[in-house]
Parts: C-alpha cells; structure tokens; sequence
C-alpha cells in the first residue's frame, strides 16, 4: 500500500486542499470507519453530521460543501474522486502469471495471444481465440468458436459455450455462464417442442458480469451485452435480448427474451421485465418493480406493475391516509342518515 500527502492526492483527482497539505494519507475508509491515516469522502449532505465523529485525516467533498476545522480536498465528484484515490493508494487486484497450465486442456488449434494466463483445469476446445493478456482461471471451460479480446480475466467455474463473442476488458466472476439455450419451445397438443438456438451471445467491451449469473444466447441473432455496462450476481438475461451501453443491473434482474434495453438504464434488485418490451434510456427501475409494458426515454418507475414514480409517491401518500379517510367517509355518513331521519 503506498503512502500519500493530501496535496499529492488533490493534485491526483483534480481537486482543491483546504487545511493542511502534508498531512500523510496509508488508507481510505467510510467515515464510521476511518481512523487516523485515513481518507473518505462525502458525497450525500445527508451524512454531514458524521463527519463530525469522523476520525478520518481527510475527507474529499464537493465544490461547495464548507466544513470548518477538517482537511479536505474539494472537488466536482466526490465519490469518483474517492474512486481515483482507492486506486492510487490500493491497486486492483494483480493475477498471478502462470501462462498456460500443463494441467489445462487446450486445443490444438486454439489461437492464444501473447502473455495469455490459462490457469490449472480450464479447457478451451478448437477454434478459439483469445487477446492479449487475458487470464482464464481453473475450471472454466470456453466453447469452440468463441472469441475472447485482450485484458480480460474469467474468474474460476466460468462457462462460454460455443460461438460467443467476448470483448476487451471484460470481467466475468465465479459460476456466471454465458450462452446457454434460451428458454424457447413450441407447444404443439399440450407438448413442448425445442426450439434450436442458433445465434449467439456478444459482450462488448469494458463489461463486467457478476457471480452466478446466466446469459442465453440468442434465438436466431444475438442477446447483446453493451459496452461498459455492469451486471451484479444471480442476473439471468433471456434470449436476444438487448442491454444498451452503460447501464447497470443489481443483483437478481431477471429480464425475458428480446427486451430492448437503452443506454444508461439503471435496474434496482429483483427487478423483473416481460419479454418483447422496449425499456428506453436512462430509464430508472426501482427494486422489486415488475415491467409489463414499454417504458420511455428518462423515466424512473417503481412497483409491480411498475409505473411511473412522481404517480407512486402520490398513491402511497394517499394509501397511508386511507384509514383516516375510511373514518371521516363513517362519520359523514352517519350524519347523512340522520339528517334523512330527521328530515
């Protein structure tokens, strides 16, 4: 872990020091947690209150945020920058250089790229191709055809099958598979008949996919994981389905088949969409929501069946004041009944 100054890290991030530049920064820490030696950060105002019980040497906050008698660095992102700074004080994750295991299977007419990592009990059947500097760990298995770009690691129980196409810089953690057959069948006199699934799965570039999740691989074209975007676990993706670039889905997402998905769209977890439906850009999907219907450009919604927020907020107002109502509606019409009785 390196040792930093608070002036070499605002100087890293972009930002400004208020209070004492040489204060010596070892590590970072949520303000609940951080100790002396520690930066954090504060992105909310809401949580402004800890950062008077914060024991942190340092904290990155906004532009505008005044909080006398602390060091700080001031700057446009706080998050981001704590981001930046967890990076330079940390690293990523290093793997480790074995190059390609005597204990892994390779086919003879796989094509490896250089300083390629392919650790003990991985197999990788003909024709596959994979970039530069990728690292595939023990266990995973990676179909024929498929394609793998540079820089990319597959962390330990990872399954391609046949076909796929995987960018660069992709991420794909322990159990997830990618490519599986999509959930198709033709019901004929009460019998569910197979459909072949013969298209594929591509995951553009800088895409990181959680555990345990699983991608079908397309009908007859491709499901399309977009460039950039991020998947947490246990996230199942139907067949030709469409995620727009950037976007990112928490934990349990399940999304049926051709779904188009737009760009930027954020899922919240457990969030379920029916299939043949068009989600448009920076949607935002709240948890737990169910989507039957289209959702347009820049929308947030909640619930199941999931409808807009602005209109949730206002029904649950009124749902909460339901008992109250139910009261009133009694009393009026007891008084009505009396004023008929005594009419």
């Amino acid at each position: 872990m390196t040792t930093k100054t608070v002036k070499e890290l605002a100087e890293h991030v972009g930002g400004v020091v208020h209070g004492d530049q040489t204060v010596p920064i070892t590590g970072a820490a949520t303000l609940n947690e951080a100790g002396e030696g520690d930066i954090s950060f504060l992105a909310n105002l809401k949580y402004e209150k800890e950062v008077q019980t914060s024991r942190a040497s340092a904290i990155i906050v906004s532009e505008e945020a005044d909080l006398p008698d602390r060091v700080l660095i001031r700057c446009r992102d706080p998050y981001y920058a704590f981001m930046q700074v967890v990076v330079l004080l940390y690293g990523h994750r290093e793997h480790e250089k074995v190059g390609i295991s005597p204990r892994a299977s390779v086919a003879a007419n796989a094509a490896i790229g250089r300083d390629v990592d392919i650790h003990d009990f991985a197999v990788v059947l003909h024709d596959v191709q994979i970039g530069d500097n990728t690292c595939i760990y023990s266990n995973c298995t990676i179909g024929p055809g498929t394609k793998i770009g540079r820089d990319c690691v597959l962390y330990p129980n990872v399954t391609i099958y046949d076909g796929c196409c995987i960018g660069d810089r992709v991420t794909i953690h322990s159990g997830t598979v990618v490519g599986q057959d999509g959930f198709g069948y033709a019901t004929h006199d009460g019998v569910h008949h197979k459909i072949p699934q013969v298209g594929g799965v591509v995951i553009e570039d800088d895409v990181e996919i959680g555990a345990n999740c699983a991608i079908d691989r397309g009908t007859l074209g491709d499901t399309i994981i977009g460039r950039g975007s991020k998947l947490s676990n246990l996230i199942a993706i139907g067949h030709n389905t469409k995620i727009g670039p950037y976007s990112l889905l928490v934990a349990q997402v399940g999304i049926a088949g051709s779904v188009q998905v737009g760009h930027h769209c954020v899922f919240g977890g457990q969030v379920g969409v029916v299939g043949h439906i068009k989600i448009g850009d920076q949607v935002k999907i709240g948890a737990q929501a169910g989507v039957i219907n289209d959702v347009p450009d820049k929308l947030s919604v909640v619930g199941s069946p999931a409808w807009p927020i602005t209109q949730a907020k206002r029904s649950l107002t009124l749902l909460k004041e339901l008992p109250e109502f139910r009261k009133k509606l009694r009393e009026l019409d007891k008084s009505l009944r009396r004023l008929i009785q005594d009419g």
